[in-house]
């Protein structure tokens, strides 16, 4: 049995105009893509397919929230997702993604796998850095931003107000002469 049947879509029986497919996308799909960087996952996915004589028209709507852990505090937070994913299908020779908007599937298909576009789709709408809330608004409380800050480097006006060693003082003394 394939494990991603529920995401294929047979288009062959379908009548020509719009068609609607909603998923709701959990921990478990993740699990199928072994991709274990989200503590809880609940995405709708909105799937407007347009049938047309000689081409497919797909388009994702992403809506819902990933529960992921904070880049800066390690602390876990919910991530909202809003993002957009079109693609078209045609027809020709030979099987061919290389286009990320584009999909060519072999004359003779009698489905179209969805899988890997609801996957890049909700991935693709995280931010590359993953920072909790509180951390942007300073009221979130943890050991590690407090040693962070603890460790963080002084300004200039901090190091001038630190007394420096006598004999240092001396010898850039000559360097100024």
């Amino acid at each position: 049995m394939r494990k991603f049947k529920a995401y294929a879509i047979p288009f062959v029986g379908l009548k020509e105009g719009q068609h609607r497919f909603d998923y709701e996308i959990d921990n478990a799909f993740f699990d199928l893509f072994d991709f274990q960087e989200f503590n809880t996952a609940d995405v709708k996915v909105d799937l407007e397919f347009t049938k047309k004589a000689n081409m497919l028209e797909l388009e994702f709507d992403f809506t819902g929230t990933v529960n992921i852990n904070c880049d800066v505090s390690l602390e876990p937070y919910d991530q909202p997702i809003d993002n957009h994913l079109s693609l078209v299908v045609k027809f020709g020779e030979d099987y061919d993604d290389d286009n990320e908007e584009l999909l060519v599937l072999p004359h003779g298909e009698h489905e179209v796998e969805v899988q890997q576009y609801i996957y890049e789709g909700i991935i693709l709408g995280l931010p590359a850095k993953r920072i909790h809330p509180g951390v942007e608004d300073g009221s979130i409380q943890s050991d590690i931003l407090e040693k962070l800050e603890e460790l963080k480097p002084k300004s200039v006006s901090e190091e001038k107000e630190e007394e420096t060693d006598p004999r240092w003082d001396k010898l850039k003394e000559l360097l100024n002469k």
